[in-house]
């Protein structure tokens, strides 16, 4: 084989080489997403989700975890429920209000998980503004028996493999946002 040929093989391997490998570096490290993509990632997924995870502590410290029909985000990422007044939720938020949201998107492999504060709001304004008639069965004595859970993110996190927003390639540690501590609202 000609010398010319053989550098002009080498060149190109050396040349595949170098872009397989910045090709591998791209994929094994996340791209950098800006708080705003974060967010409007996680609020599409919490929107598209109907069913979120509930979590709160028991007394003894315990997790709990409940399926909730949970209201679409707001503009400042907040998230009302509707729940029964003599749950077991509604006393854990009562001793310790901070609570974990979990929305799962098993089809696009996309999750949010919300770490806020929850707040219990038995205005009866609030009531009829976050109501979904397909509750009517579940709340029959609706101005008694209905209460709103408020939950105010502290931090969300967010992972959709589809959209390239994806964990730490070491540690898997998710894309975040951190927001502000809210300020206490009476109850």
């Amino acid at each position: 084989m000609k010398p010319r040929i053989v550098i002009v093989r080498l060149c190109a391997s050396v040349a595949l080489l170098c872009y397989a490998s910045t090709a591998f570096k791209v994929l094994a490290q996340p791209a950098q997403f800006s708080r705003e993509q974060l967010i409007s990632a996680a609020r599409e997924i919490m929107t598209t989700t109907r069913y979120c995870a509930l979590i709160t502590i028991d007394a003894r410290g315990r997790a709990n975890a409940r399926t909730m029909d949970a209201f679409a985000p707001d503009d400042q990422m907040v998230v009302w429920f509707g729940t029964n007044p003599l749950s077991r939720k509604v006393a854990e938020i009562r001793r310790h209000p901070r609570v974990t949201l979990y929305y799962f998107d098993r089809e696009n492999q996309a999750y949010v998980t919300l770490h806020g504060m929850a707040r219990l709001v038995d205005d009866p304004h609030e009531k009829l503004r976050h109501w979904k008639d397909d509750w009517k069965d579940f709340y029959p004595d609706r101005p008694k028996g209905y209460l709103l859970i408020e939950v105010t993110p502290l931090k969300l996190e967010v992972v959709n493999t589809k959209t390239g927003i994806v964990g730490k390639s070491r540690t898997w540690d998710p894309p975040s946002v951190t927001f502000a501590i809210p300020k206490r609202k009476r109850n």
